[in-house]
């Protein structure tokens, strides 16, 4: 797993089509390992979608959102780091 580098603001991952199917990025898939492993979960909105975490490493606040949620499964992931929240 990699930690997040503190030039890094945004991740975003992609589908990407593997035999006809859509399948997650290197992104997708470091934001999912990143979430279940190294972040610290510290609540989410009502509908469970928008997930607000804390890296351990630095404090900075990351946004878990799904910008293209009109995608079947709410589409790839997107990870924000935003200051102030």
């Amino acid at each position: 797993m990699t930690n997040i580098d503190s030039s890094e603001t945004i991740l975003a991952g992609q589908w990407v089509l593997e035999k006809g199917r859509p399948i997650a990025d290197d992104v997708s898939r470091r934001i999912f390992s990143l979430t279940s492993s190294h972040l610290v979960k510290l609540g989410s909105d009502p509908s469970g979608w928008d997930v607000l975490y804390r890296d351990p490493n630095d404090g900075r606040l990351w946004e878990l959102i799904y910008p293209q949620s009109e995608l079947h499964g709410g589409g790839p992931q997107c990870e924000g780091c935003r200051f102030g929240v």
